[in-house]
Order: C-alpha cells, then sequence, then structure tokens
C-alpha cells in the first residue's frame, strides 16, 4: 500500500513540474501559450481542490467539474491535459 501511495505521489509531482514548466501564456498570445495557460489553471484547480493525487490515480470523475462531460468521466490526467489543449471552452476556469 505503501509503495502505491509513494508511487501515485511521485506521478503527481511528475505531472505537475512538467506542466508547470510550460511556457507562460504572457510569453505571446498564441494558441499554444493559451493551451499551456488553460492546462495550469486546471493544475491550480485541482490542487485547489486537493484532488490532484486523485486526478494523477485515475480517480477523478470530471463530469463533476465539467458539465458538458458524460457522468462516470474518470479519465487519464493525459487525455484532461489534451483536452484542456484542444477544447479550452469545456474548462470554466480557461475562459
Amino acid at each position: 500500500m505503501r509503495k502505491l501511495v509513494t508511487r501515485a505521489g511521485v506521478v503527481a509531482v511528475a505531472v505537475a513540474a512538467t506542466l508547470a514548466s510550460a511556457t507562460p501564456a504572457s510569453a505571446a498570445d498564441t494558441p499554444r501559450n493559451q493551451g499551456a495557460a488553460c492546462v495550469q489553471a486546471g493544475i491550480a484547480t485541482l490542487k485547489g481542490a486537493g484532488l490532484l493525487q486523485a486526478a494523477a490515480q485515475q480517480q477523478v470523475d470530471y463530469s463533476t467539474l465539467v458539465a458538458s462531460l458524460p457522468a462516470n468521466s474518470y479519465l487519464p490526467l493525459g487525455q484532461v491535459v489534451k483536452l484542456h489543449k484542444t477544447n479550452p471552452e469545456l474548462f470554466p476556469w480557461c475562459a
């Protein structure tokens, strides 16, 4: 059990560090940078709600955070990151 918790924590920290190193939106107003800002806002939302580790373990039902997703949307964190870049309109914190 301890290995699982430690591994999940390492995954969460690695994901957060990778996403935090994305180019800030202030660098230039390009779609790539806007996507990075949206991803950073999503990570901040998960952190603020205490859900980052659960998200890394695919234990977050994103339909409770994003109205347009169907119930039981337990998505891999990588897919959620991709959605932030391709469909930022889904996420209220990316407006």
